[in-house]
């Protein structure tokens, strides 16, 4: 999948994103070659695109923005997601024929007991190495950062005693270009059973750039021939990702694919709605049946949870980041 994101272009869907041909034709002048390497689970994977794509549109002002899909090939998917990956998405060999200023790589879902035991472990330190010196930032987001920090400075990640999940307040640390006029604080939505710690990065010389007292680290980088950007949370969430993965997990608990009955994210439903959903946890542990699912009560968020507008800053930031770097030498970086 190769398409250009223009400022004016609707995106109702990728199916619906113009490809190569008469609007490339149509705009002059240079664009910015960013890649995302999809390798969200199936149930994501679309919504990771779209999420993706409008991200970038709104960050983009006027740039113009080549935007690539790929995954990685050894990660599991269905015959459905497969096929969707195979006809939609470039090829991964097509990534180092062309130069890409920058790349936003996303986390898989745990399928080993230990990162370097995943089927996908191999294809994606390959990238960690690939990228660092042909690209002029990545972003390598949850689980990709946790993969990426292990290969290249053997950080390794601590389970968590509950998995974090929700939306945190977040602090900005340093004055870094990156979050320049980001809003404070910075709502960032975090979906993860394990973290790595402020002082295990600060100590391998990554820059901590924000942070939650409750998630603790959200975002820090580490400048090679490219600079990379990690994040713990997922600032690309739209407002309904976390309520979807919550409703997930309330059916693997009903359908017996997991033991533990989910908690809800955290200041991410009204106070009515948790009430609601307290009473419907106590039932379902009594009744325990898929069909049950049926039953769930109508959700509501909080009024502020600011969906969006992190990523928004971080974002656009970051294209000022390879705008601004667009001209210097890739080496001399």
């Amino acid at each position: 999948m190769s398409v250009l994101i223009d400022r004016d272009q609707g995106i109702a869907s990728p199916a619906l994103v113009p490809a190569d041909g008469d609007l490339a034709r149509d705009h002059a002048g240079a664009e910015l070659n960013i890649g995302l390497i999809n390798n969200m689970p199936d149930t994501a994977l679309k919504a990771t695109e779209r999420q993706f794509m409008k991200l970038l549109q709104a960050a983009a002002g006027p740039r113009r923005i080549r935007f690539h899909c790929f995954s990685l090939p050894s990660v599991t998917r269905s015959p459905e997601a497969k096929w969707h990956v195979e006809s939609e998405y470039s090829d991964l060999s097509d990534l180092k024929r062309e130069r890409f200023d920058g790349l936003i790589v996303t986390g898989a879902e745990p399928a080993a007991p230990e990162l370097d035991q995943e089927p996908y472990w191999r294809d994606l330190t390959e990238l960690v190495d690939w990228a660092r010196t042909n690209t002029r930032s990545t972003i390598w987001s949850c689980l990709a950062a946790h993969a990426a920090v292990l290969h290249l400075d053997r950080i390794e990640r601590q389970r968590l005693p509950a998995k974090c999940h929700g939306i945190f307040d977040c602090a900005t640390v340093t004055g870094d270009p990156l979050t320049r006029d980001a809003p404070a604080p910075l709502k960032v939505s975090h979906s993860r059973l394990n973290e790595v710690t402020e002082g295990d990065l600060t100590q391998a010389g990554y820059q901590v750039l924000t942070r939650s007292a409750q998630a603790g680290v959200d975002v820090f980088v580490r400048q090679y021939d490219s600079r990379f950007v990690f994040f713990q949370g997922h600032p690309e969430y739209d407002a309904l990702s976390l309520q979807r993965e919550y409703l997930r997990d309330v059916g693997r608990f009903l359908a017996r694919e997991r033991e533990a009955y989910p908690a809800f994210p955290v200041s991410y439903f009204d106070a009515a709605t948790e009430e609601k959903l307290a009473r419907f946890e106590k039932r379902a542990r009594h009744q325990r049946h898929p069909a049950l699912t049926n039953e769930l009560p109508a959700l509501t968020l909080r009024a502020d949870i600011a969906a969006g507008s992190a990523a928004a800053a971080l974002f656009r930031n970051w294209l000022q980041y390879l705008d601004t770097d667009a001209e210097a030498p890739l080496l001399a970086r």
